[in-house]
C-alpha cells in the first residue's frame, strides 16, 4: 500500500507531536526513525558539570569543624538570650563568665529588691532549666574556642558594656549595649 506524500506528512507530523520515545514513519518501503533523547555530548557535558560542582562543594560536606563551630556558636547564642531574660524575669544582674571552651551563668547574690550600682560576679549558680542542675554552662566541643569575656546583663536586660565573641573564627556575636539585643 502506498501513500500520497500529503499522508507521509501528516504522519510524520503527528510521530513529531508524540510524547513516545521512538516513532516509526514508512515513506515508500523505507522505516524512518524519529529519535528523542539527549546526544552523547549533552550526557558528558551534564557528567562535567556535575564532576566540577562536587569537587568544590565536597569539602564542605567533611569538615567537621565547620558543623561543630556553628553548632557551639547557636548555643552560645542561645545562653546569651537566656541570661538576658533571665535578668528581666528575676530583676536581678546575671553575670556571663566566657573562659576557654566554656560559657557559665551566675546571678548577683544581692537581693533583686536592693538597688545597686554594680554586679558581683561571679555570683551564685543559675539553674539549668533544661536539666535542672546548676551551674548552668555550656561548654564548646574540642577545637571550637571562644573568646573569653565577663560581663553581665542589668534588670532592664542590658550589658554592662558591649560585647563582641568570637566562636571558632566564625562570625562574631554582638550583644547590643542599650538593648541587649544579642545577635
Amino acid at each position: 500500500m502506498h501513500q500520497s506524500p500529503e499522508q507521509v506528512r501528516a504522519v510524520t507530523h503527528e510521530a513529531k507531536k508524540s510524547i513516545s520515545a521512538q516513532a516509526e514513519v514508512r515513506q515508500s518501503g523505507v522505516l524512518l526513525k524519529i529519535h528523542r533523547g539527549f546526544t552523547l555530548v549533552e550526557l558528558v557535558a551534564v557528567i562535567v558539570i556535575l564532576g566540577v560542582i562536587a569537587m568544590v562543594a565536597a569539602p564542605r560536606f567533611f569538615d567537621i569543624n565547620t558543623y561543630d563551630n556553628r553548632g557551639v556558636r547557636d548555643q552560645v547564642i542561645s545562653t546569651l538570650r537566656y541570661a538576658q531574660k533571665a535578668a528581666i524575669a528575676q530583676r536581678r544582674f546575671i553575670c556571663v563568665v566566657i573562659s576557654g571552651n566554656a560559657v557559665t551563668l551566675t546571678y548577683d547574690t544581692t537581693p533583686p529588691s536592693t538597688v545597686h550600682a554594680a554586679a558581683s560576679c561571679p555570683g551564685n549558680p543559675l539553674t539549668n532549666p533544661a536539666t535542672a542542675s546548676a551551674p548552668y554552662t555550656v561548654s564548646a566541643s574540642n577545637g571550637v574556642t571562644v573568646t573569653a569575656a565577663t560581663f553581665n546583663f542589668d534588670a532592664l536586660g542590658r550589658p554592662n558594656a558591649p560585647q563582641s565573641i568570637t566562636v571558632g573564627g566564625n562570625a562574631p556575636i554582638t550583644v547590643e549595649t542599650e538593648t541587649g539585643y544579642v545577635h
